[in-house]
């Protein structure tokens, strides 16, 4: 049982020093964000544009 837990202890250890990795790569090679930059939302170009119903009846 105490094997058990020591390599479940292994595990999880490896699995955080992955995630810490991959943070890191993600801060070192992403774009760095500025105040005022738009933000850019990718959809597809012939998605309905929900936005355009404006007489749908409240008030």
């Amino acid at each position: 049982m105490k094997r058990l837990a020591v390599w479940t202890f292994y595990g999880i250890s490896a699995l955080a020093i992955l995630y810490l990795a991959l943070y890191a790569y993600a801060m070192f090679t992403g774009r760095a964000l500025q105040p005022g930059d738009p933000i850019h939302i990718f959809r597809k170009p012939d998605a309905p544009d929900y936005s355009a119903a404006t007489d749908i009846g409240f008030g």
